[in-house]
């Protein structure tokens, strides 16, 4: 969803295990010389969705480990949710539409949020993307309310029980200083 946290714990995700962190839509941004809500202006949704397809596409193909953030709207092409699914371990970050609204009341950016009733179109969204997100996730993170550290720990502890992350590769990572 808009405002989950994927970019923030995704960074701090990525420095924790020592791998690359990609915001799919910044990788949309620098392939169109422009921003997403532009696009989403002079394009519309559908030829913005075609795009991202694409870049997720390109993303899960190149080689070595990333953490990758997808825009919150990814999940409606069943095409992208089975790329995710199959090509990268999927943690979904869930917040209530009540907490988005908190974390995303001065923000002017997301073109989906900017209507007369920003918490119902959340509500919306949510109701509309909720399913998609749980078929698509192999992990669930309720991120209502734990701070950023919180949940980039839940999700290190949910990659290292499943056995895709090495404890000691974190381990020597925490700590570091950032890259």
């Amino acid at each position: 969803m808009p405002g989950g946290g994927k970019s923030t714990v995704g960074k701090q995700l990525a420095r924790q295990i020592g791998v690359p962190f990609v915001d799919s839509d910044h990788e949309i941004e620098a392939r169109i010389g422009g921003t997403v809500r532009q696009f989403f202006e002079r394009h519309g949704e559908e030829a913005f969705r075609d795009l991202e397809t694409e870049v997720i596409a390109e993303l899960l193909s190149r080689p070595g480990d990333r953490v990758i953030a997808t825009g919150g709207g990814a999940v409606l092409r069943e095409r992208n949710r089975e790329m995710l699914h199959r090509g990268a371990t999927v943690l979904y970050l869930r917040s209530t539409p009540e907490d988005l609204m908190r974390r995303l009341r001065h923000d002017t950016t997301r073109p989906l949020l900017q209507v007369r009733d920003p918490l119902a179109k959340l509500r919306e969204l949510h109701h509309q993307r909720d399913p998609l997100y749980r078929r698509c996730a192999h992990y669930v993170l309720e991120s209502a309310r734990p701070s950023v550290h919180a949940l980039v720990n839940m999700a290190l502890m949910q990659l290292e029980l499943a056995g895709l992350l090495d404890p000691t590769r974190v381990a020597a990572t925490v700590g570091a200083e950032p890259q």
